[in-house]
């Protein structure tokens, strides 16, 4: 009798330990978004408040988008930057549209290309009109300038590292002296170009591996090409300082295990 019990025991366990991780990989890391924030301004003042969404994959709008959007306005960023892979097709830049409806027009915001915008064979020219309409640049080995809290803001986007065409010298083309230098590129493994540069950088965002989208103990299996050497997180050991984001978005595989879509609040 004890041994039906124990099997009986293990068996609903084991059943209730399938059920937990289903629910937790189809929902609740997908929907319930984690919000990180950090601080790495080094003055009491003048300080410039920054949202990086990235790996948006959006194609329909959902209840979570709306919650994000409004928790933006909540904010009110000084910036926000949209690191690539929003749209995988171009019939899904009007559901994108959608989506910035629901940000404060008045909030600056800067997008770049990833991976997905190029492999879907995405009208950009269109995509950048949703963009403009929204008061967001799509920057394509470009920069743009802001002065903000007495501060000269650049902000640079790079190409996809992966599918796209690169090219810092480009991007930099007819650049001022600024105060802070941010560079937004898609695929981390590119931070080490700008390694090897002799550029001035202050921060890199990046995305593009979802945090392994699912990993077990902090290992993930499959990173995908582009991410180099990194996964999420902070990487400022050296210089170029770099925040790799989880993003919101899925992939491949609709699920996400152990690494929680995410939005970063920064304040720099």
């Amino acid at each position: 009798m004890k041994n039906i019990n124990r099997r009986s025991f293990i068996k609903r366990v084991a059943l209730a330990l399938i059920g937990f991780v289903f629910i937790d990989s189809i929902w609740f890391e997908k929907y319930i978004i984690e919000w990180n924030y950090f601080d790495i301004s080094k003055s009491e003042t003048d300080k410039l408040k920054i949202v990086q969404i990235t790996d948006l994959h959006i194609d329909e709008l959902r209840s979570f988008h709306k919650s994000i959007a409004k928790k933006i306005n909540s904010i009110q960023p000084d910036f926000v930057f949209f690191t690539g892979d929003s749209v995988e097709t171009t019939a899904k830049i009007a559901v994108l549209s959608d989506f910035l409806q629901l940000i404060d027009f008045s909030i600056k915001k800067y997008a770049i290309l990833g991976n997905w915008e190029h492999s879907g064979n995405v009208a950009i020219q269109q995509l950048k009109k949703v963009y403009a309409n929204h008061n967001c640049e799509l920057l394509i080995n470009e920069n743009s300038l802001a002065t903000i809290h007495n501060r000269k803001i650049a902000i640079i986007g790079i190409d996809d590292y992966l599918r796209g065409k690169p090219n810092l010298n480009k991007a930099i083309a007819n650049l001022p002296k600024v105060d802070t230098t941010i560079v937004l590129s898609h695929c981390p493994g590119y931070r080490d170009t700008l390694h090897n540069s002799n550029f001035p950088i202050d921060l890199i965002l990046s995305g593009h591996t979802h945090g392994g989208q699912i990993t077990f103990l902090g290992f993930a299996p499959i990173k995908p090409n582009g991410s180099g050497a990194y996964l999420k997180g902070w990487y400022n050991d050296s210089e170029p300082k770099m925040y790799v984001s989880k993003g919101i978005g899925t992939s491949t595989i609709p699920l996400r295990f152990g690494a929680r879509a995410e939005v970063m609040v920064l304040t720099i």
